[in-house]
């Protein structure tokens, strides 16, 4: 069965599972919602959980809806800097960060004028070095109930981003902090590198009725 998700900003643990595990698709027709994974992603830090939003242009039109494909980046405010320097603080003492780092530091130097464009960037970077060698279809048109798919498009809902509860792996900061569950996949590989892959595949795919 072919599942359906919303490219997201480097897509959480959760979604990473049903990706390595399945025929997917994205959907790209539906309409931009606030407080989702599709600006922010969930990383870790000395602090525990932390978030990082990327700041967008809100333009609706006279219903308040915006196209998730429209959706323009605010760039006056130098969000990738702070992003980037956020990373580098966070995991430049993890196991693989130093093998990453110059395929990474791009997508925090480009500009980027579409959300979309900019995570599905990240999303090609982290397919690309979990070692998955597809990059899925794109939908053609908005369905609410679509048929011959599993519809795991609720993952992109950020407050249930901590329901999905996924095996335990080193992270840097474990001997502070708990165990931060479904962090963004790029937790997963600077602290679990060429394992990535082998790590997702073992995970049971997140539940629907959640």
């Amino acid at each position: 069965m072919k599942t359906l998700l919303h490219p997201t900003y480097f897509p959480n643990i959760a979604s990473l599972t049903v990706l390595v595990q399945s025929e997917f698709i994205w959907e790209v027709w539906d309409n931009y919602q606030k407080q989702t994974f599709r600006n922010r992603c969930h990383i870790t830090t000395d602090q525990g959980r932390h978030t990082l939003t990327i700041p967008i242009k809100h333009t609706g039109g006279g219903n308040g809806r915006q196209k998730y494909k429209e959706v323009r980046i605010d760039n006056s405010a130098n969000w990738q800097r702070q992003h980037w320097r956020t990373l580098q603080t966070a995991y430049r003492t993890s196991p693989y960060f130093e093998f990453y780092e110059d395929h990474l530091a791009p997508l925090y130097t480009k500009k980027y004028d579409f959300l979309m464009d900019f995570n599905f960037d990240t999303i090609a970077f982290l397919l690309e070095h979990i070692s998955v060698e597809t990059f899925g279809l794109k939908t053609g048109t908005f369905e609410t109930n679509p048929a011959q798919v599993t519809d795991y498009r609720a993952l992109t809902i950020a407050k249930k981003g901590n329901t999905f509860k996924n095996t335990p792996y080193i992270q840097v900061f474990d001997d502070r902090n708990d165990f931060v569950t479904n962090a963004s996949g790029i937790d997963l590989l600077f602290n679990e590198g060429t394992n990535a892959l082998n790590y997702l595949q073992q995970l049971r795919p997140p539940s629907l009725h959640d």
